[in-house]
């Protein structure tokens, strides 16, 4: 019966169609634009024809205000996370304790506003705490040679255990008492700044923080525009100056740069640090968004380091890559979070809720193509040979 396939009667049809399938990694890839473009489109006409539609309807929930409010609120924390793990592992220590960092500084963002009655101290506090853990990390992977994939994960379950542990001392429950949250951009009274977004634009006759979608970036809190601000920084710290240069080396051939007379341990020690000082801001501003630490269960970080992995190495270690990741699954999530709230669809809220992580997954499989650093993992002392 399957005499006439490629390979002879030996082959099943479902291993050609395998082969048919990823042989061209290209073909697949051109398959899948073609039914996202197609759909996107189908889309955009029932959102116009037929708004009523389950399909208008969607289109209506992905085009709304709230939906990208909620998008940049979500990517916050996960985009300063994976910052952070871009120059660790770019430097070569691959840090997978982002998520606790991220705990540790959400606790501690909400004790120090707690305590300051600021959120912005709420947020140094945060940085602080995060940075101190990602340098007992670095000492321990870097003074010491320990492996990095356990050290990191025994900064997630130090973290994991320590932050809901302080809460019950200090608070009686895992779960801390609500503090001040951050204002948004019309809200923080800056002047002329603050005005400017409240005032009707003279062609549309609407306040750009009431623009249909776009609206939600003119009325966003702090933390969201910290975030565009961290991701250019970096970009432009590691591709336009002297230490981008270094992390890069560091990463993919740290004998060269001893040679070029650079410590390999500094530069690998400044880029760990810089993971933690981004990751506190991410964590911090998590909690400061909600008002409160929610220590049960994973936390209320609930596996965002993880996630920000994923998004740099999705991004393959470019800062704006990341980005770009991280708005894909927090809109994802933001989308879900939407539907269920709206009952758009007539489906179990457990199956909506798989949305966002089915299609990282898928898109993964697809398009993720992913160079890890040559010495990534890989120990390093001063005039060794590699």
């Amino acid at each position: 019966m399957s005499d006439w396939l490629p390979g002879g009667p030996d082959r099943s049809i479902a291993a050609y169609t395998y082969d048919w399938l990823f042989a061209d990694r290209g073909r697949v890839q051109q398959a899948v634009i073609a039914v996202a473009l197609a759909a996107v489109l189908g889309l955009v006409a029932a959102g116009v024809v037929a708004p009523q539609s389950n399909a208008g309807r969607l289109f209506h929930v992905l085009t709304d205000s709230s939906t990208l409010a909620a998008t940049l609120r979500l990517s916050v924390p996960i985009a300063f996370a994976a910052l952070g793990g871009i120059f660790a592992e770019k430097s070569g220590v691959i840090n997978i304790g982002l998520e606790g960092l991220l705990i540790i500084a959400a606790f501690t963002g909400i004790w120090t506003t707690d305590v300051t009655g600021s959120v912005w101290y709420g947020l140094l506090g945060g940085v602080v705490a995060s940075t101190l853990l990602a340098g007992l990390f670095a000492v321990v992977c870097i003074e010491f040679r320990a492996d990095q994939i356990i050290a990191g994960l025994a900064v997630w379950l130090i973290a994991l255990g320590l932050a809901p542990f302080l809460s019950s001392v200090v608070y009686g429950s895992k779960n801390t008492t609500s503090v001040d949250t951050f204002p948004t951009l019309p809200e923080m009274g800056i002047p002329f700044l603050s005005d400017a977004v409240t005032v009707p634009l003279p062609v549309v006759g609407v306040a750009p923080a009431e623009l249909p979608f776009f609206g939600a970036l003119f009325d966003a809190s702090p933390p969201v525009y910290l975030m565009l601000l961290a991701v250019v920084l970096s970009w432009y710290a590691l591709h336009r100056t002297a230490f981008g240069r270094w992390v890069e080396a560091s990463g993919e051939n740290p004998k060269a740069l001893d040679t070029a007379g650079v410590s390999v341990h500094r530069v690998r020690y400044v880029a760990v640090l810089l993971s933690g000082v981004l990751a506190g801001v991410g964590g911090a501003a998590l909690a400061l968004g909600i008002g409160q630490f929610t220590g049960n269960g994973p936390t209320m970080v609930n596996g965002k380091g993880f996630i920000a992995i994923v998004a740099y190495l999705f991004g393959n270690y470019h800062p704006v890559g990341a980005l770009g990741s991280t708005m894909l699954f927090a809109g994802l999530d933001a989308t879900q979070l939407t539907l269920q709230a709206r009952d758009v669809f007539q489906v179990p809220t457990e199956l909506v809720r798989t949305i966002p992580y089915v299609t990282v997954i898928v898109v993964l499989a697809l398009f993720g193509r992913t160079r890890l650093p040559s010495a990534a993992g890989e120990h390093y002392e001063s005039g060794e040979d590699e």
